[in-house]
């Protein structure tokens, strides 16, 4: 019996010429896992917000959209309220109260519901979300992680018999992301929920779905299961959206594997383990010399601390120009905030923090920013000071040929009359990294530039800071999105309560991780040493003759 029914709808929005959701008929399922995906920009977000009547964007409208049989515009505004839930991508914006107990009973306060259910129904959810460690907690102490799950918890207090989510994991270290689907799958078999989930990272969600719907301009390029979808994709090779698929299937079907294709990282081991049947893939240590590269900027034992608590600790880091470090570690451990103090945005209480040899704090605030540090916010929002894309690019830089450059680099052509805050998250990457790019920094400081941009658009970013790296520049990456920064990375460092514990070669360094490592060293860590990305595996697979014919 289905829950949601599209029937041809499409939807414009103000002053746009072109639909954002494209004559879109759907129909899913109650208590299916449904995973929407596609490039950014091509109406996600849009559709979901569309199923939620409550939040649904301004524009015009055609066709139309039904739950549970009942026309969505006609439902009860407190059934709508109540049966269908929405987890937004950024923790933050869904949070209302100031303690974790109460935002879990507001919804429940705002229902009418009578005390003695409230408090029922908020402590057998604070039981099922095992937050009971941490419910008379200040939500504004809790971690990205702890937010996201509160915010799910908050709804699902509700009962809702639908959960729409907007890329729910963007934000998390990859153990909260995990930590955070795997609930999620809970509440999808356990209490039959249906479960609606926009997602760019298809490693650990794919093997979750029922459904996969692939959009493309709004529309519907294909609708049905995980099986199916790597099968079109075996199909089309060369389509865009091939290097989305999870590490076991794309590695499996470049080796030749065309009918029992694996999804997860368990049927991807056992079936690479199947194929190489004994090989040995021992490699003799690889001895890499390189240029030896100045440093351009350093951090000496540096603390700093916002009130009683310290949040980095003994933090110290070396960047050398021509180069590309990845910082990661889990929420709350201090990368954001390591990452302002190296712009100068924030003073250390101790240590010393070094730009070209010289003390940062010798130098004047338009000294440190022009042509030398520029910073990426975790939230382009905050870049943004105009009504179109392209008066905030002018705003950057008013040389138009390199304005032009910028623009087709990243793909920002379609966007340029458009209100920065009315375009996608990805497309809100894109754009605040163009204006970033357009002031010529020499050391690029980069807060989470993954976050909402798909696999095509993150392979432009990957080529665009590769370029800066062989001119000299230096590029340090926050991110907790280590398929990048394996694939992309010089040296990777990971922060744990506020001090950098280990820093590698990117290869050493996820080579050597048992959990913050990618899904192809999990695939093929005890068959083929070393290997960290898809490509690393698949090369060594032919380089010993082993691929199905």
């Amino acid at each position: 019996m289905e829950i949601i029914r599209l029937n041809n709808y499409s939807f414009m929005y103000p002053k746009a010429t072109v639909n954002a959701v494209d004559s879109m008929d759907l129909s899913i399922q109650k208590s299916q896992f449904v995973l929407v995906c596609g490039q950014s920009g091509c109406g996600k977000t849009t559709l979901l917000r569309n199923l939620k009547k409550e939040i649904a964007p301004h524009g015009k409208s055609s066709g139309e959209i039904y739950y549970n049989g009942t026309l969505l515009a006609d439902l009860d505004a407190k059934e709508s309220a109540s049966k269908i839930g929405f987890v937004r991508q950024n923790p933050d914006n869904q949070i209302v109260t100031d303690t974790v107990w109460h935002e879990l009973a507001f919804g429940l306060e705002n229902l009418g519901l009578p005390t003695p259910v409230i408090r029922r129904r908020v402590a057998e959810t604070a039981h099922f979300f095992g937050i009971n460690a941490w419910f008379e907690s200040d939500v504004f102490s809790l971690s990205g992680g702890q937010k996201q799950m509160l915010n799910l918890a908050a709804v699902m207090a509700m009962q809702p018999k639908l959960i729409i989510l907007d890329e729910p994991t963007a934000q998390l270290d990859p153990i909260a992301a995990k930590e955070f689907l795997t609930v999620l799958r809970r509440i999808n078999q356990e209490l039959g929920t249906t479960v609606i989930l926009s997602e760019h990272r298809l490693e650990d969600v794919l093997s979750l779905s029922d459904k996969v719907l692939l959009m493309k301009d709004g529309a519907s390029e294909f609708f049905g299961s995980p099986k199916q979808l790597i099968e079109n994709m075996a199909e089309q090779p060369n389509h865009v959206f091939g290097k989305a698929l999870p590490s076991a299937s794309r590695i499996s079907l470049a080796l030749g594997e065309k009918t029992s294709v694996p999804v997860s990282v368990r049927e991807g081991r056992a079936w690479l383990k199947s194929l190489a049947n004994g090989t040995n893939f021992d490699e003799a240590e690889q001895t890499i010399t390189s240029e030896k590269k100045a440093p351009v900027l350093q951090t000496s034992d540096v603390w700093f601390r916002y009130d009683e608590s310290f949040v980095l600790r003994n933090f110290s880091v070396v960047v050398n120009s021509g180069q590309m470090m990845s910082i990661v570690g889990g929420n709350a451990s201090g990368k954001t905030t390591a990452l302002s103090v190296m712009a100068g945005l924030l003073e250390p209480v101790r240590g010393t923090v070094k730009l070209n040899g010289k003390r940062l704090s010798k130098y004047k605030k338009h000294e440190i920013y022009k042509n030398n540090i520029a910073k990426l916010e975790q939230n382009p929002k905050t870049m943004f000071a105009c009504d179109t894309v392209l008066a905030d690019l002018v705003e950057a830089s008013d040389n138009e040929d390199k304005r032009r450059e910028i623009i087709a680099q990243l793909g920002l052509s379609g966007l340029l009359e458009k209100h920065p805050y009315d375009i996608s998250g990805g497309e809100q990457q894109k754009v605040a990294l163009g204006k970033l790019l357009l002031m010529e920094p020499k050391i690029l400081l980069l807060d989470e530039p993954t976050k909402g941009i798909d696999v095509y658009a993150k392979d432009e970013l990957a080529e665009i800071l590769k370029h800066r790296c062989t001119l000299g520049d230096a590029v340090v990456i926050v991110t907790h999105d280590v398929e990048f920064a394996a694939e992309h990375s010089d040296e990777c460092a990971m922060i744990f309560n506020g001090e950098v514990m280990c820093r590698d070669k990117a290869r050493d360094f996820f080579a050597g991780n048992m959990f913050y490592t990618t899904s192809a060293n999990r695939i093929s860590r005890d068959i083929i040493p070393k290997a960290i990305t898809p490509k690393d595996v698949i090369d060594a697979c032919k380089e010993k003759q082993l691929f199905l014919k």
